[in-house]
C-alpha cells in the first residue's frame, strides 16, 4: 500500500482498516489465479505463480479492482483510496521452513519498491515471457540501479496502470561488461 507508513502514524484504526479491506481484496483475486501465498510482511504480499503470465494477468486484475473501488469510494466520499504498486520477478527462490529466500526474491522487492501507486513493474526477465501475449504494451523504463543488486535491472511498466514516470538520467545507465557507481542520491 503506498503511503501506509505514513498514514499509520497520521491515524492508526484508519491505516488498520483500510489493510484489512486491502488484504481481502487482494486474497479474493488470488483464489481466483490458483497461486500461492507465501506470506505477508505489514502491507505486502510475496505471492509464487506457475507463470509468469498468470503472475500478471492476476496483478492487472488487482490493479483494475482497486481503481474500481477507489473510483466507488471516492464518488461516494466514503474512504481514502487504497493506492497499491506490484513488481513481478522471474527468478530462482530457496524455499525453507515455509519461506522463500534469495535473489529473486531481493529482485522482486526493489522491482515493486520502484514502482509508483497504481503501477505494474516487470523485469526484464518477466517481459520477455509475457510481451506478445498481453493486449497493453510494455513500457521499457531503461536499466535502474537497485539498493544492494549488484547488477542494474532492465525495469518495464504496464502500459494503463499507473503513471510511469521518467527515469531520471542519473538512475539510467546502459548495459555495459564494466559497472560504474551511480550517485548516492539515487539510493
Amino acid at each position: 500500500m503506498v503511503g501506509y507508513s505514513a498514514l499509520t502514524q497520521r491515524d492508526e484504526a484508519l491505516a488498520l482498516d483500510l489493510l484489512s479491506e486491502h488484504n481481502q481484496l487482494i486474497r479474493g483475486v488470488l483464489a481466483a489465479h490458483l497461486e500461492r501465498e507465501i506470506k505477508t510482511v505489514g502491507d505486502a504480499f510475496l505471492v509464487e505463480f506457475d507463470s509468469a503470465l498468470d503472475a500478471l494477468r492476476c496483478a492487472m486484475r488487482i490493479q483494475l479492482d482497486f481503481a474500481q473501488r477507489n473510483a466507488a469510494k471516492s464518488a461516494a466520499d466514503l474512504a481514502e483510496p487504497i493506492n497499491i504498486r506490484i513488481g513481478i520477478h522471474l527468478g530462482d527462490v530457496v524455499f525453507r521452513e515455509g519461506d522463500v529466500f534469495g535473489d529473486g526474491v531481493n529482485i522482486a522487492s526493489r522491482v515493486q519498491s520502484s514502482a509508483n501507486a497504481g503501477e505494474i513493474r516487470l523485469s526484464e526477465d518477466v517481459a520477455r515471457q509475457v510481451a506478445n501475449k498481453i493486449e497493453p504494451k510494455l513500457l521499457d523504463l531503461g536499466v535502474l540501479a537497485m539498493k544492494n543488486i549488484s547488477q542494474p535491472i532492465r525495469v518495464y511498466a504496464v502500459e494503463g496502470f499507473g503513471a510511469p514516470q521518467v527515469v531520471p538520467a542519473a538512475v539510467v545507465q546502459a548495459p555495459t561488461s564494466k559497472l560504474r557507481p551511480l550517485p548516492s542520491s539515487c539510493w
